[in-house]
C-alpha cells in the first residue's frame, strides 16, 4: 500500500506531508471561484484547535468521534475548509466517508452523530460550502452528501433539501437541584427514583472492562426486546478508549445482577446521554429513574450547564414523553442532504425483514449481525 491515499480523486497526504491540498471542482454557475482544501483531521492539529475554541463545536466533532468511528467502522474522516495548509483553520466542516457495496458510497456529517453543526459563518460563505459541495457530489459520483446542522433550514434556492427531521431534547442544569426535581413528572419519575432509593440499588459508575460487560449485556437485552440490531461491542470500547474520562457508564444493581445502565459523553458543559438499556424483569424497581437522577445530580455538581438527551424520532410518542418528563425543552432538527433522497433513509429499524429475527437470535448470533450490518449505515 502506498503512503498516499485519495478521496476519489481528492488527494490526503500523508501525515508527514503536509495535511491538505487544494482541490478544483466544477462550479455552479455564476458563483466565485472559491478554492476548498481537504485536510485529514486525525493527522492535522488545526481540527483539534478549531473544536476546542469554536462555539458550535459538540462532542460529535471531537476527535474521540471520529477516531472510534474510524477504528470501528474504516470511515475515512475529512474535514473541508478554505484554509490552506499555512493558514489558521477558522471554518469547515467534517465528513466520513462512508462505502458500503449496500447502501452506496456518500459524505456524511457525521455518522451516528445527533447532530454536527458545521463549523461557518452564516451566509455567503455557508451558501458557497453548500455549492462547492453538491458539484463535487456530481463530479465524484457519491450517493449523497448530508449534513446534520442544529439549526438550518435550507431556503427554496438551496440544492440542499430536507431529509429526516427528530426532536431534539435538552435538559437545563443551571436551576437548584431542588427546583430540578420539583419539575420531573411526580408519578412516573419523582416517585419511583424514591422506589429505587428504598429498594436499595447498589449504583456504580465508571468506564472499567467490567462496567462495559455489564452495560454491553444489558444492551443485547434491550435490542433483542425492540427487535433492533446491537452497535458492535468494539464501539463502546472504543469510544472509552477514545474519550477517556469524558466517557462514563453508569449501573445500578440489584443483589449483584446488573439490572439498568447509561452511557455518557461530556465536552464543556454539556453532557451527552447517549445510551441506555435495562433488564425488563427489573423495571419495577425503577433502576432507569435513579439513573438519571444520579446523572442530573453529578452532572450539575461538576459544572455542567445542560444534559443532552439526545434525538427522538418524530412519530416515536412514547420515547418523547419520556424525555419530556425530565422538563426537557425540544426543538425540531432537520437532516439535510443532495441530492434529494428518492426513498426514506436508510437505519437500523427499517431493516424489517432482521427485526423480525433479532428477538430469537442468541447474544453472539445477534452482536456479529449487528457488526456486519452497522458499517452499512452511517
Amino acid at each position: 500500500m502506498s503512503g498516499r491515499d485519495t478521496l476519489d480523486g481528492v488527494m490526503l497526504t500523508e501525515a508527514k506531508q503536509p495535511s491538505s491540498v487544494m482541490t478544483q471542482p466544477t462550479r455552479q454557475p455564476g458563483t466565485a471561484p472559491m478554492p476548498l482544501y481537504t485536510i485529514d483531521p486525525l493527522t492535522d492539529s488545526r481540527w483539534e484547535t478549531l473544536v476546542a475554541t469554536h462555539p458550535k463545536a459538540s462532542i460529535f466533532h471531537q476527535m474521540g468521534w471520529l477516531r472510534a468511528l474510524a477504528a470501528t467502522y474504516g470511515y475515512k474522516p475529512i474535514v473541508v475548509t478554505d484554509a490552506s495548509p499555512a493558514e489558521k483553520l477558522d471554518w469547515a466542516i467534517p465528513f466520513c466517508k462512508v462505502e458500503s457495496w449496500i447502501t452506496g458510497m456518500r459524505l456524511v456529517s457525521l455518522p451516528f452523530a445527533d447532530h454536527c453543526a458545521p463549523l461557518l459563518q452564516e451566509g455567503e460563505q455557508t451558501a458557497r460550502f453548500v455549492d462547492w459541495l453538491c458539484a463535487e457530489c456530481d463530479l465524484r459520483g457519491w450517493k449523497y452528501v448530508e449534513v446534520r446542522p442544529l439549526n438550518w433550514t435550507a431556503s427554496s434556492e438551496s440544492p440542499l433539501v430536507a431529509s429526516s427531521s427528530y426532536w431534539l431534547h435538552a435538559l437545563d442544569l443551571t436551576s437548584s437541584l431542588q427546583d430540578i426535581f420539583r419539575r420531573l413528572d411526580k408519578s412516573s419519575l419523582q416517585r419511583r427514583i424514591r422506589r429505587a432509593e428504598r429498594e436499595k440499588l447498589v449504583y456504580e459508575k465508571g468506564r472499567s472492562e467490567d462496567l462495559l460487560n455489564d452495560f454491553y449485556r444489558l444492551l443485547l437485552m434491550t435490542r433483542r426486546r425492540h427487535q433492533l440490531l446491537p452497535q458492535p461491542r468494539a464501539w463502546f470500547s472504543n469510544l472509552a478508549e477514545n474519550f477517556g474520562e469524558s466517557m462514563e457508564v453508569r449501573i445500578a444493581r440489584k443483589d449483584q445482577t446488573p439490572v439498568a445502565a447509561l452511557l455518557t459523553l461530556r465536552f464543556r458543559e454539556t453532557v451527552v446521554y447517549k445510551y441506555g438499556c435495562s433488564d425488563e424483569r427489573y423495571h419495577h424497581l425503577a433502576g432507569m429513574p435513579l439513573l438519571f437522577w444520579k446523572l442530573i445530580e453529578e452532572s450539575k455538581t461538576e459544572g455542567a450547564e445542560s444534559l443532552d438527551f439526545g434525538r427522538t424520532d418524530l412519530g416515536h410518542d412514547s420515547l418523547r414523553r419520556f424525555k419530556d418528563q425530565f422538563g426537557t425543552v425540544s426543538q425540531q432538527i432537520t437532516y439535510l442532504r443532495y441530492p434529494a433522497a428518492t426513498s426514506t433513509p436508510m437505519n437500523i429499524a427499517s431493516l424489517s425483514r432482521l427485526r423480525r429475527v433479532c428477538s430469537l437470535m442468541p447474544d453472539a448470533v445477534l452482536s456479529a449481525a449487528g457488526r456486519l450490518a452497522y458499517r452499512h449505515i452511517g
